[in-house]
């Protein structure tokens, strides 16, 4: 990826979180992403790497062995998802809501447009966007 200044090999969005498992199921098996890689013993981390396929971005959720507090900071603090087939944004929400993550209000009505939002164990919240995105 080139930017103005440099090349980046690989972007990675890594946050912790108290509810490691939880997180994982949610991300894994409710969203869907792609485990490409778990560790442990890394002074005194473990964590959880998701892949997108065909990208160079990655999301990590990581806990210490002292435990990792992590409230969310908002409920405008989102992570988008840009899916332009709606089937596949009401499979993805069907399964969620069976897990027991139900749809929640964001905070910007934009979202609401097209979108579904929905709340992570930790109480991040991500929009499953109906819209192609391009600059």
């Amino acid at each position: 990826m080139k930017f103005n200044d440099f090349t980046a090999a690989q972007v990675r969005i890594a946050r912790p979180t108290d509810k490691f498992e939880e997180v994982i199921d949610f991300y894994k098996n409710g969203l869907g992403l792609t485990e490409i890689q778990q560790f442990q013993g890394h002074r005194g981390y473990e964590g959880v790497i998701f892949g997108f396929p065909d990208t160079d971005y990655h999301l990590e959720f990581t806990r210490h062995i002292d435990g990792s507090p992590c409230p969310a900071p908002t409920k405008d603090n989102l992570m988008v998802f840009y899916i332009r087939d709606r089937n596949e944004i009401k499979k993805v929400s069907d399964r969620l809501q069976k897990m027991g993550y139900e749809e929640v209000e964001p905070e910007n009505d934009y979202w609401k447009e097209q979108g579904v939002t929905i709340e992570d164990p930790d109480g991040w919240r991500i929009v499953l966007m109906n819209r192609s995105y391009t600059l």
